[in-house]
């Protein structure tokens, strides 16, 4: 008896035992026990992110979130709050930068199902296309200062400026946003309100938080969802009225085309920007380059005996393929002149056109070169030597007037600066070395 009374309270004991343990809270009860090589376990972070610009805002994808997993790789099993901070940020800037057009608000509850962030100008276009009476609502939106104007314009007949049919925003003498709309000519850029060629059915603008906003709509000429549009924007006032904008880097490759019902853009300015580089790259390696290794050629290695005449024919043939080279430069450079009317840098033209002028009389004096014993060998010397070496002065000067108006990253300027000083050093040392 006694010992079935000691099994029994000993019973006892364990299943009250087992009822606490089942009544204790979870996060009091012992843990159980760690997985082997715990380090190496895996962790994963769970980040919602906004879906990016550039889509209909009608989507269903826009008003949803997605779900990016981080992957914490073996070694960042306990990632520390610094790490997660950083990996948080990280992906915050990049829906930042996607939603940069699709973050944007307007005033009176006004809404777009389209928009595209602008590539020049810090700009975003916004509209709303209307098939069945064939307008479009649109919202341009720039940043500019108070003192400043924009402008955004179609183009029915071309992909530039000229025939742009703008409208233009700006605070008045009343320091009121006020709206004008010009079609803009090369022949007449003196901007005053006047129509359009197509219809523009409600036009207003506002400033806030340094940004100045068009509103519009307006038909689409013929309704065609594919369209040219210019933007801009400048400080520059006449009596007024918007006056001139720059004439370098973004202001003139604020053109594209875009597409009303997919969205999708093609910047104009793009292509017009890298035939303005292939132009610089063709006539820096020309006349820049090639055309004095050419006289460095014909001043020092004739002075060798064993040199004779091997000089000669690598300074001809080294000056003829800089002419070659710069024919099809000076040949860009006259297409880019053709298509930007109203836009010419005057003192870079004058000195190209001169500068192919000598350069093809170099070339043609070539074959009126006399023997070395001729009466006129004396004076055809002469002159070769003072175009040659005009031509040469003539294309280092306008190189840099190239770049100051393609105005590219220093890096640029400072490499043909650098070649320039070494095929300036190299002539001092030979003439040191040599005494020619």
């Amino acid at each position: 008896m006694g010992k079935q009374s000691e099994r029994g309270r000993q019973e006892g004991k364990r299943r009250s035992l087992t009822a606490d343990e089942s009544t204790t809270p979870n996060l009091l009860r012992p843990s159980s026990p760690p997985l082997k090589n715990h380090h190496l376990q895996p962790s994963f972070l769970l980040v919602s992110q906004e879906a990016p610009s550039f889509v209909h805002k009608r989507s269903p994808f826009l008003r949803s979130r997605s779900q990016t997993l981080i992957f914490f790789l073996p070694g960042m099993a306990n990632p520390t709050p610094p790490t997660v901070l950083l990996l948080l940020l990280s992906f915050s800037c990049i829906s930042t930068a996607q939603q940069s057009c699709s973050g944007d608000s307007f005033s009176q509850n006004r809404f777009f199902s389209l928009c595209n962030t602008l590539p020049q100008l810090s700009a975003n276009l916004h509209w709303t296309y209307h098939p069945s009476n064939a307008t479009v609502d649109v919202a341009y939106r720039a940043a500019q200062a108070s003192n400043g104007w924009i402008a955004w314009a179609l183009n029915p007949s071309g992909t530039g400026m000229d025939g742009a049919q703008t409208i233009f925003a700006f605070h008045d003498s009343n320091n009121v946003m006020t709206t004008v709309t010009y079609p803009i000519t090369f022949s007449n850029t003196t901007v005053k309100n006047s129509s359009l060629s197509f219809k523009v059915y409600t036009m207003d603008a506002e400033f806030s938080s340094n940004s100045m906003t068009i509103y519009a709509t307006i038909e689409l000429p013929g309704n065609k969802t594919r369209v040219n549009h210019v933007w801009q924007a400048s400080t520059s006032f006449s009596n007024g009225m918007p006056n001139g904008h720059a004439t370098t880097g973004p202001n003139v490759q604020s053109t594209a085309t875009l597409d009303l019902l997919s969205g999708e853009s093609s910047s104009a300015g793009n292509s017009r920007l890298h035939r303005k580089n292939r132009h610089g790259v063709l006539n820096a390696v020309s006349w820049g380059v090639l055309m004095p290794i050419g006289a460095i050629i014909a001043r020092y290695m004739r002075v060798f005996k064993s040199a004779d005449p091997a000089w000669f024919y690598l300074h001809v043939a080294c000056q003829c393929s800089a002419y070659v080279v710069g024919v099809a430069g000076w040949g860009t450079g006259l297409k880019l002149g053709s298509d930007s009317k109203g836009v010419t840098y005057h003192s870079h033209r004058n000195i190209g056109i001169t500068l192919f002028t000598l350069a093809t009389l170099q070339v043609f004096a070539l074959l009126l070169r006399p023997q070395k014993d001729h009466k006129f060998r004396f004076y055809w010397n002469i002159y070769h030597h003072i175009i040659g070496y005009t031509v040469i002065v003539l294309s280092v000067v306008n190189i840099f007037k190239g770049f100051d108006i393609l105005d590219p990253d220093n890096k640029w300027k400072h490499a043909y600066i650098g070649i320039i000083a070494t095929l300036g050093a190299l002539p001092c040392y030979l003439r040191l070395s040599l005494g020619a």
